[in-house]
This record gives C-alpha cells, sequence and structure tokens, in this order.
C-alpha cells in the first residue's frame, strides 16, 4: 500500500483499528439490516406498528395499498425479525420485535430532523 505523503504513519493507532472493526461476516449482516430500512413503504409499515398490533388489512388501510402489497413487504420485515406476528384463529397481528427496532427509526428521524 502507498503512504501518504501528507499523513504520518501510526502503527499502532492502525493496528487498534484493525482489531476494532467488525469482522466482514457482521459488516455483511448490518448492511442487509440497512437494506431492509431502505425501502419507505417498510419503514411507513414499522412506523404505524409502533406502539400497537395490527392486522394487515389495518395496515393496508393506514397506508392505502393493497393488502397483497404490504403482505410482501411484511414478510421481508418478518424475516429481518424486524417484526413479529401472532395468530388469533385465520388472523395474524404484526407487531414491532423489539424496542430496537423503534429507537433505530426514532434516531434516525432525529438525524434528519436536526439537518
Amino acid at each position: 500500500m502507498d503512504k501518504c505523503s501528507t499523513c504520518q504513519y501510526n502503527p499502532q493507532i492502525l493496528d487498534r483499528l484493525k482489531n476494532q472493526l467488525p469482522d466482514e461476516d457482521v459488516t455483511d449482516k448490518l448492511s442487509e439490516m440497512f437494506k431492509v430500512f431502505g425501502d419507505s413503504t417498510r419503514i411507513r409499515i414499522l412506523w404505524t406498528l409502533f406502539d400497537k398490533e395490527l392486522c394487515v388489512y389495518d395496515i393496508a388501510n393506514a397506508l392505502g395499498m393493497s393488502q397483497s402489497a404490504i403482505s410482501h413487504q411484511l414478510k421481508t420485515l418478518k424475516q429481518a425479525r424486524l417484526i413479529k406476528s401472532r395468530r388469533d384463529g385465520k388472523n395474524a397481528f404484526y407487531s414491532i420485535d423489539d424496542d430496537h427496532v423503534k429507537k433505530i427509526i426514532e434516531q434516525m428521524f432525529i438525524h434528519i430532523e436536526e439537518n
């Protein structure tokens, strides 16, 4: 690797940085998770589920979308373990999987509002 002409090479700092970096498997998983968050419909679905449990019909109604379109996005969110479902007879009710999901979106929202 070529050295930068304006920077000082500091092996201690570079070694520490290399040791602190998460391994590639972890960064790949993080990247995939951010891809799931990279869809505005999925963000809107998560937003509707912040403090309540809803069925597909209610989510579709709230977002003005078809139930099949919502079901497709719910599947992606569930596979990413961002939401969970509970069956009650023939109906499935969806909710946020845990508080971390809500916190991630809230923090992103705060970041956007501050800029």
